[in-house]
């Protein structure tokens, strides 16, 4: 099905693949990677058109890899086939599996988003590590969030480990980017209580009533929530920290007080 095969290191193909890692590239091509059975398949799901497949026989793992380039190929998608060595070179995961795709970016706002009657969103501030927000994407799918809004971004939301560390959830969840006083506004206009995470508050999460339109703000990993969160939430909560460690991953206290939420609200 490829409609061609690469051996060469020097490839055009390859530098532009290489150069798809920087978000300069990315940004000025309007794509980005997804790498990896499972992520290209929930692309695939969700109806994302693929522009080019990167296959490479030699590194698959199973025995589904056939059935997925035809569902890429019937959504319109190139194939081109790769060496052992090429599509190590392309490649950002340590053991790849043969299958590196092109997606096009894409561009949603928060006018975009429809919510339900009692909307549970999750909102991120400054999230720094490109693996914790794809972790807290995959979380808050898990956790049945309507929608993640990333506010005032340090990392690229198409970052190749953002895709991998989501295992594909970036494609299902509804993903927002904008400001920080531009959500703060748009979640008051929708009656959305707003409850936001810091070893300062008095409140445990766990005594927090978590019902009813929520959004759930949590802070950047070195800094926590701005100020401008911490002044204009509606109730700031903590997670009790019993040991030295005055803090959590924020990936890790992101899936902590989704699923107290999830609890309540169930």
């Amino acid at each position: 099905m490829a409609v061609e095969k690469i051996t060469s290191l020097q490839n055009p193909r390859i530098k532009q693949l290489v150069k798809l890692r920087d978000r300069r590239p990315r940004d000025e091509a309007g794509v980005f990677l997804v790498e990896g059975y499972r992520q290209i398949r929930r692309a695939l799901e969700k109806n994302i058109q693929l522009h080019e497949l990167y296959v490479c026989p030699e590194w698959f793992l199973g025995e589904n890899e056939p059935a997925l380039i035809e569902q890429a190929v019937a959504a319109g998608a190139l194939v081109v086939e790769l060496s052992k060595e090429a599509f190590a070179k392309v490649a950002y995961r340590e053991r790849p599996d043969g299958l590196l795709a092109m997606a096009p970016q894409w561009k949603r706002s928060l006018d975009d988003l429809t919510l339900s009657a009692e909307p549970f969103l999750l909102v991120v501030e400054a999230i720094e590590k490109p693996g914790n927000l794809g972790t807290i994407l995959r979380s808050a799918d898990a956790a049945g969030c309507e929608a993640v809004i990333v506010c005032d971004p340090v990392t690229d939301i198409f970052n190749p480990n953002v895709v991998r560390a989501s295992t594909g959830v970036l494609f299902s969840v509804p993903l927002v980017v904008a400001e920080s006083t531009a959500v703060h506004a748009w979640l008051k206009s929708k009656g959305v209580r707003m409850v936001a995470t810091t070893p300062a508050a008095e409140k445990l999460y766990t005594e927090a009533d978590l019902r009813g339109p929520l959004a759930v703000i949590m802070g950047s990993e070195q800094y926590g929530l701005s100020d401008f969160w911490l002044k204009n939430a509606d109730l700031p909560v903590r997670i009790p920290m019993a040991g030295q460690a005055d803090s959590l991953n924020v990936a890790v206290a992101t899936i902590i007080t989704l699923f107290e939420a999830v609890r309540q609200r169930t």
